[in-house]
């Protein structure tokens, strides 16, 4: 997920610098949402890797 938010964003900022704004826009709310995904995603595995084992 996160490799897919950078990717948007590298295009978001080439889109902007290019002048393309709808594309730019586009790319860079697709990249907040991959990388809000990444986060909640990181956090649910952080959580669960810390739990003891259960006999």
């Amino acid at each position: 997920m996160l490799g897919w938010a950078l990717t948007f964003l590298v295009i978001a900022l080439i889109a902007g610098v290019l002048g393309f704004g709808v594309i730019a826009g586009t790319a860079a709310t697709i990249a907040k949402i991959c990388f809000i995904v990444f986060l909640v995603l990181f956090v649910i595995g952080l959580v669960m890797g810390r739990r003891g084992r259960i006999v």
